[in-house]
């Protein structure tokens, strides 16, 4: 079987959907990129982007382009802009992200919307069970994980310039509201169990507490480690970054504990002590202590929000596929992965409710 890292791993020939004016591109990256020089060799990168993303290479230097996806799409989504700004904040702090060079909003260059920042060399894991690596260092790449998401939360937006970024408060309400519209506008069929959470959720949403810098979409396949130590070097895909709940942002990550390997590959059931990966109340402890937390509150509400909003991205990726547009390959095959999800979900609002 192959290895998950090398099939999303590296580059591939740009799609034919997906394809522009090369010559268009080297143009703008000759009046708009400090010190760019020689001709450009275009690859797509094989792993799963909602946002199709692309490998630049000259004589000297690489690059990665990032662009809206072509055709109609729904509002709001795919919002390069907003990538280009927050990534450019937070590298002005120190934040591992790649270093930003221009964002094009003329989409007579190559067709939609992109920005181009520096290719940052490391490594990226696609399989959260990290089977390429040895045991001893599987602790400290998620403990890195962990410190690099305190971090971005500990973060005032308004010292470091975002603080128009998006509405502090209320996030989860208006998180409900957007993917419940984004939802049905890309529905396909009828499943009960995400109309009976788009029915829940918004009267069951706790208080929040705390408002920072979210991503939004933070995992280990998002982020890009050190070649010679575990060690997160960038932060990628901020395209669902806002102001919000901090919680909301752990929690997504912490539901690769409560998902079993055939969602999401995710621990539900697995030996983590013999893999040398930090067991859930671990990782809380640790995000916790990083933090100034006394612990995390409400749990089983953040799991059926966040499977709930997971299915719902899901189910744009699989209507977009449907429409010929998605960047992925594999897109087709999300359709069939919502339900199961959305049911996953309300099994946590059923304990929710319970507790």
């Amino acid at each position: 079987m192959a290895n998950i890292d090398d099939t999303f791993s590296g580059t591939k020939d740009v799609a034919e959907k997906l394809r522009f004016d090369e010559q268009a591109l080297l143009q703008w990256m000759q009046a708009n990129v400090s010190d760019f020089r020689g001709n450009l060799t275009i690859g797509q990168f094989k792993g799963g982007q909602s946002n199709p993303t692309y490998k630049l290479e000259t004589p000297d230097a690489a690059y990665v382009l990032r662009r809206k996806p072509p055709g109609k799409l729904l509002p709001s989504a795919h919002a390069v802009d907003r990538e280009f700004r927050v990534m450019s904040a937070l590298g002005a702090q120190g934040f591992p992200v790649p270093k930003m060079h221009g964002l094009c909003e003329d989409p007579d260059v190559i067709g939609t919307a992109f920005y181009v920042m520096d290719f940052v060399d490391g490594r990226i894991f696609w399989d959260p069970y990290l089977p390429s690596v040895d045991a001893p260092e599987r602790t400290k790449i998620y403990d890195s994980m962990n410190e690099t998401l305190a971090k971005l939360h500990a973060f005032d937006p308004m010292k470091i310039g975002l603080n128009d970024y998006g509405k502090p408060d209320a996030y989860i309400l208006r998180q409900i509201a957007r993917w419940s519209k984004q939802y049905k506008a890309s529905e396909t069929r009828s499943i009960p169990a995400m109309d009976r959470l788009i029915d829940w959720l918004p009267s069951a949403a706790p208080e929040q507490d705390r408002a920072s810098i979210v991503h939004g979409d933070f995992r280990l396949d998002n982020m890009i480690f050190a070649r010679d130590e575990p060690k997160v070097v960038a932060v990628l895909d901020w395209e669902l970054s806002t102001l919000g709940d901090p919680l909301a942002d752990f929690t997504y990550q912490l539901m690769q504990w409560r998902t079993p390997k055939e969602m999401r590959n995710g621990f539900l059931g697995a030996d983590l002590d013999a893999l040398n990966i930090p067991v859930e109340a671990t990782y809380i402890d640790a995000y916790c202590r990083r933090t100034g937390r006394d612990g995390l509150p409400k749990l089983d509400f953040y799991f059926a929000y966040n499977l709930f909003r997971l299915a719902a991205i899901v189910q744009g990726v699989y209507h977009r596929s449907t429409l010929g547009n998605a960047s992925n390959s594999k897109a087709r095959e999300y359709g069939a992965m919502v339900e199961p999800m959305a049911e996953y979900a309300w099994s946590f609002a059923e304990k929710s409710d319970a507790s």
